[in-house]
């Protein structure tokens, strides 16, 4: 079972800085995420989500592939390629991995303009090491399916202030 995990942050940029972090994590195979994208609110009130994977992208290059490939079995590998693509374009809309884009979108409308949101699907996470990665990045949890307890210590983390480097 996942948990999902939306953290609230001034700008995009530390959204960003903190999702790098987390995959960083992953391969150290200390946090296993099903899902990790950032949502910024616009000026005009619009949200753009910041996804790695692009669904309908990957299935037009996939259809356009095999689309020619079939295509050429019939001499036809222009119309094939495009029917294939279009038609893998349409699989990959309608194919939603990770988080609903949908609750993305309407969940990053509560942002203030120009803040960004990073919405998590968590596998798998071996707290302690990841809370001690997050700590003092100064995000603020906006909804989450963790326990009470991991709850307020992710808070803590995320609040407490990063010890200073030594002047040399």
């Amino acid at each position: 079972m996942a948990d999902l995990l939306v953290i609230e942050f001034p700008t995009e940029a530390q959204a960003e800085e903190v999702r790098t972090r987390l995959f960083g994590l992953q391969r150290e195979y200390l946090i296993e995420l099903g899902d990790a994208v950032v949502a910024v609110k616009q000026a005009d009130g619009s949200v753009k989500l910041n996804q790695l994977f692009q669904p309908v992208a990957a299935g037009a290059a996939s259809g356009a592939l095999w689309g020619s490939l079939i295509g050429l079995i019939f001499l036809m590998p222009l119309a094939g390629a495009a029917l294939g693509a279009a038609s893998g374009a349409l699989g990959g809309k309608l194919t939603d991995l990770g988080i609903n884009d949908a609750f993305m979108k309407d969940a990053a409308k509560t942002l203030h303009s120009g803040n960004a949101a990073l919405f998590l699907l968590i596998r798998k996470m071996t707290t302690d090491k990841v809370m001690a990665e997050l700590q003092g990045t100064g995000g603020t949890i906006l909804r989450s399916s963790f326990d009470e307890t991991k709850e307020a210590e992710l808070r803590a983390a995320l609040a407490a202030a990063t010890p200073a480097a030594p002047l040399a």
